[in-house]
């Protein structure tokens, strides 16, 4: 019978999952990102066996529907995603996308497991997902939800001072060498292949050990904007910018030995043209 209700859920669409149970406050709703009909249908079904309390509320098939689907809904209490989709490497919905809900990487392949914990990664199941496997990894779920309820007070002391507090230094590295590099010497970061650069004001530069999320979280916002997915930008080195496209804008740099073409889009020019105006 779970199988035949498993199977039906997976064809209607995303805004009729909800509807799978009835609702309750104490459920778990979760979001499965998975290409592979047959692997979602699985890991629902072993999800339905070993917790009743789980609500599956969409499963989406691509790094593309899953970017779409987390610009509107971020009521998500735990993300189950695949690494290698049809489009892309999930990674990029975790580095572009706003989502502050923990993730269960499911992978066939044990590569990407270092990544896995740079985005909000708690467990990283190898395929096919077992019973044991899945349930190993909701009772971390469950000891992460229990420490936190139980330390809100803490947790909201840390993060206001986190919040308050930026970092002034960021370690990175050049060849063998671990470089303290001031933030006000950065020029911008960018990514690109999944590894993450930084340029400073004398054009040296570096690999950095962080996700261009982490990073933008560290930061003062009011250094440093996010321009785009692939780069964010230190004020002190923008000279300015030009319209580009008629509704986007390409910014220029003070360092000219730069050469990168950076666009700011449409969505977030009137935010930038503000931090500019305001720096």
């Amino acid at each position: 019978m779970t199988a035949t209700l498993n199977k039906t859920v997976m064809q209607l669409p995303v805004t009729l999952v909800d509807r799978r149970r009835t609702l309750r406050t104490d459920m778990i709703s979760v979001v499965i990102i998975e290409d592979d009909p047959l692997s979602s249908d699985l890991l629902i079904s072993i999800l339905d066996e070993v917790n009743q309390d789980i609500r599956v509320k969409a499963v989406l098939r691509s790094v593309e529907e899953a970017m779409e689907f987390f610009k509107t809904d971020r009521e998500v209490d735990l993300i189950f995603s695949d690494v290698q989709l049809a489009d892309g490497l999930s990674f990029e919905i975790f580095e572009n996308a706003i989502i502050t809900c923990p993730v269960i990487f499911v992978s066939a392949y044990d590569q990407y497991l270092v990544n896995a914990f740079e985005y909000s990664g708690i467990d990283y199941l190898l395929k096919p997902v077992s019973k044991e496997s899945a349930q190993n990894s909701l009772r971390k779920y469950r000891a992460l939800q229990e420490h936190f309820t139980a330390n809100h007070n803490l947790l909201k002391k840390f993060l206001d001072d986190y919040l308050t507090n930026k970092k002034t230094r960021l370690i990175v590295k050049k060849g063998a060498s671990n470089i303290s590099l001031l933030l006000t010497d950065v020029v911008l970061f960018y990514t690109e292949n999944l590894v993450v650069y930084v340029y400073d004001n004398k054009g040296n530069k570096y690999l950095v050990d962080k996700s261009l999320n982490a990073l933008e979280s560290e930061l003062d916002e009011k250094m440093f904007f996010r321009a785009n997915r692939q780069y964010i930008l230190n004020i002190n080195y923008v000279q300015g910018f030009k319209t580009y496209e008629r509704v986007k804008l390409m910014v220029s740099l003070t360092l000219k030995d730069i050469d990168h073409l950076i666009i700011v889009g449409q969505e977030k020019a009137r935010a930038f043209r503000q931090w500019l105006s305001e720096g």
